[in-house]
């Protein structure tokens, strides 16, 4: 799972993902991208989980690049927990999506073949995609 190594402070607030994209708004390393159009927290299990199915039908033709990284901390509280008592423990860790940026991105393959992949990827995540080219 993806996480970071080491982090400024443990617990953080809570960051919304309103406006647009300001980087991340093109394909830059491979031919062909995934592109957010909605905005929402991605987690580490999610971009895994979509990390597996390109890997699984790129084979070894293909190259992945995974444009998002997990750093924002959430944290939860145990059940039955009374009110007050402060801040939960870290659960686990979220990217911040905003629309218009680019996760992932997938070379060597043909536009048929990556279509596809990709499609089968957005399926993974919690938030509608388009397929992009360069």
């Amino acid at each position: 799972m993806l996480m970071p190594k080491k982090t400024k402070y443990r617990k953080e607030h809570k960051r919304y993902h309103s406006g647009k994209a300001s980087s991340l708004l093109k394909v830059s390393f491979g031919s062909y991208g995934l592109k957010a159009l909605e905005g929402s927290w991605v987690s580490s299990r999610q971009i895994e989980a979509a990390r597996k199915v390109i890997t699984k039908y790129t084979k070894k033709g293909g190259k992945i690049w995974i444009r998002i990284f997990p750093d924002k901390p959430v944290t939860k509280k145990g059940g039955e927990m009374p009110m007050g008592k402060g801040k939960g423990a870290v659960d686990h860790y979220v990217a911040i999506v905003k629309p218009g940026t680019v996760m992932f991105e997938v070379a060597g393959m043909d536009e048929a073949t990556s279509k596809k992949v990709l499609d089968l990827a957005a399926y993974k995540l919690p938030i509608k995609c388009k397929f992009v080219s360069k």
